[in-house]
């Protein structure tokens, strides 16, 4: 009898939350030296099967059997699924960001000598990890100095100080920009090369085309299809096809804009870092955004497109310097977030978990939370009021919830989004700002999600649309800035807009720095 070509295999799991089956019957197998990606909607399972697999839910809460190098195995925990060599990095990074990079890759598996931690070895032998996933830093440097990309070459380095054999990775490059994806991507290939195998799960269709050995789909809580990259070849309209049920012969909806006159304008915005003095995050900025019209923002990351979204609102980021803000021809001072929600401002943050979500807050709490005057008698929440303007935006925004009682922890990404969206609509605001909005949702959400956005703007709102994907921007906006190094360098219409223009007004200086240095003082 031949040895199975399997490292991995997971036969008939099924797993069920009270009132909702998660998993059904699903089938996955991972060959050796593989790399494998999932691929389905946001709600589809993806992650819970990666849960079951890792030890997160343990044996005996779902049903089924899973076969890791040829042997049945039950994992009560996740220390026993890495003592066995199966290491999951979830999108959430289990990083402590006061700890080094070494105390991080060896904590709970420090070296000792004489009963204490030998220092010495960890530093070494943290250097040699590093070395390997192409980290060059000093090993005593604190987690919160590094950048989201380095974070994530640290987890993997953490994966293989554990002898990982099957290495899972949750939406890898969510929050990475193209350099250090392409990095992370490359890693993968190598530790391939290595012999160790790697389970993918990504949003990101061409990563996955460029990169896949195999590609599993799973739509509804079921396996739908497994595709040998090899041998039958795929591409981006085939795993749609089996991610959604059905093509998408536009990733757009239609929309014809009705764009009307300019009713809101920043003018000369100059803003300081927070904490670096003399460095300018925000380099006297002018743009203008009418009503109907949704409006793009470009460029690569650091550029400045958040802070300049941030300070804008309610001055929520850096140290204001000197500019103005001019809505419907007047001038308008917005020092706080609850000035900018009062003068019809609204902002989607690009971090949904940290500052767009309490998630200890349920639906309904977290829809009316940027404006609890509208539901208050008094000083009392109206709970009805709650509770029906909740339900209306979890129908609308077709939110796959079973009731606006479900925690927003335990919904997907996708779903996350959409309360994050109807909170902000919630305050009826003229201007939405959506800073990266369909960031690690998956393709049918997105969809979903650009039609609410044409929506807002067929209601006369204004919309700006900060986004990290130029193809999203080319097929959402109506005019695109770019920005660089803090500074707006051009304003492109739709008819002239293209990814090579774009990237080159991206990658070039406007003015020079020093043109902005004597604009005000900090205040």
């Amino acid at each position: 009898m031949s040895a199975s070509p399997f490292i991995l295999e997971m036969h008939s799991i099924t797993k069920e939350f009270p009132g909702v089956k998660a998993l059904a019957d699903v089938a996955l197998n991972v060959r050796a030296g593989e790399i494998h990606a999932i691929c389905g909607e946001n709600g589809a399972g993806k992650s819970t099967l990666m849960k079951v697999l890792s030890g997160v839910y343990p044996h005996g809460t779902y049903t089924g059997e899973i076969v890791f190098q040829g042997k049945p195995v039950q994992f009560r925990d996740i220390r026993s699924s890495e003592a066995a060599g199966i290491v999951i990095i979830h999108q959430e990074l289990a990083l402590i960001p006061e700890l080094s990079i070494a105390e991080n890759i060896f904590l709970g598996n420090e070296p000792t000598r004489f009963g204490v931690i030998d220092w010495d070895k960890v530093n070494f032998d943290t250097l040699d990890l590093m070395e390997r996933v192409g980290l060059n830093e000093d090993p005593t440097t604190p987690i919160k100095d590094l950048g989201v990309g380095k974070q994530q070459l640290v987890e993997i380095a953490k994966a293989l100080n554990k002898r990982v054999q099957l290495l899972i990775l949750d939406e890898p490059t969510a929050a990475l920009n193209e350099t250090d994806s392409q990095h992370l991507l490359g890693l993968m290939s190598g530790l391939r090369d290595k012999g160790i195998s790697c389970i993918m799960i990504s949003h990101k269709l061409n990563e996955i085309e460029q990169i896949a050995d195999s590609i599993t789909i799973i739509r509804d809580g079921r396996s739908v299809e497994t595709i040998d990259v090899a041998a039958e070849g795929a591409d981006e309209d085939r795993i749609i096809r089996g991610m959604v049920g059905r093509s998408l012969e536009s990733r757009f909806p239609d929309h014809t804009p009705k764009i009307g006159e300019t009713f809101f304008e920043v003018r000369g915005w100059t803003v300081g870092h927070p904490s670096v003095a003399d460095r300018l995050v925000c380099k006297g900025a002018d743009f203008h955004v009418k009503r109907g019209e949704i409006v793009g923002f470009a460029g690569l990351m650091g550029a400045g497109r958040t802070e300049l979204a941030r300070s804008v609102f309610g001055r929520s980021y850096g140290n204001f310097i000197s500019g103005q803000i001019i809505k419907d021809g007047k001038e308008i001072t917005l020092k706080t977030v609850h000035s900018a929600i009062n003068h019809g401002l609204a902002y989607v943050t690009e971090d949904r978990k940290t500052l767009g979500l309490n998630l200890l807050d349920d639906i309904k709490a977290t829809t009316v939370s940027a404006d609890l005057k509208k539901i208050t008698r008094g000083l009392v929440v109206d709970n009805d009021a709650e509770f029906r303007h909740a339900e209306e935006y979890r129908k609308s925004l077709r939110t796959k919830a079973p009731t606006v009682d479900e925690g927003v922890s335990k919904l997907s990404g996708g779903n996350q989004q959409k309360v994050v969206l109807a909170k902000w609509m919630f305050t009826d605001p003229d201007l939405l700002i959506l800073d990266e909005p369909t960031r690690g949702i998956d393709v049918g959400a997105k969809y979903e999600i650009y039609g609410i956005i044409q929506q807002l703007a067929n209601q006369g709102k204004g919309v700006i649309v900060i986004s990290s994907e130029l193809p999203e921007l080319l097929g959402l906006s109506d005019r695109i800035y770019t920005i660089f190094e803090g500074a707006i360098t051009g304003e492109v219409s739709k008819a002239e807009a293209n990814q090579e223009n774009l990237m080159r007004l991206m990658t070039s200086p406007a003015r020079k720095p020093a043109d902005y240095a004597t604009q005000g003082t900090l205040s």
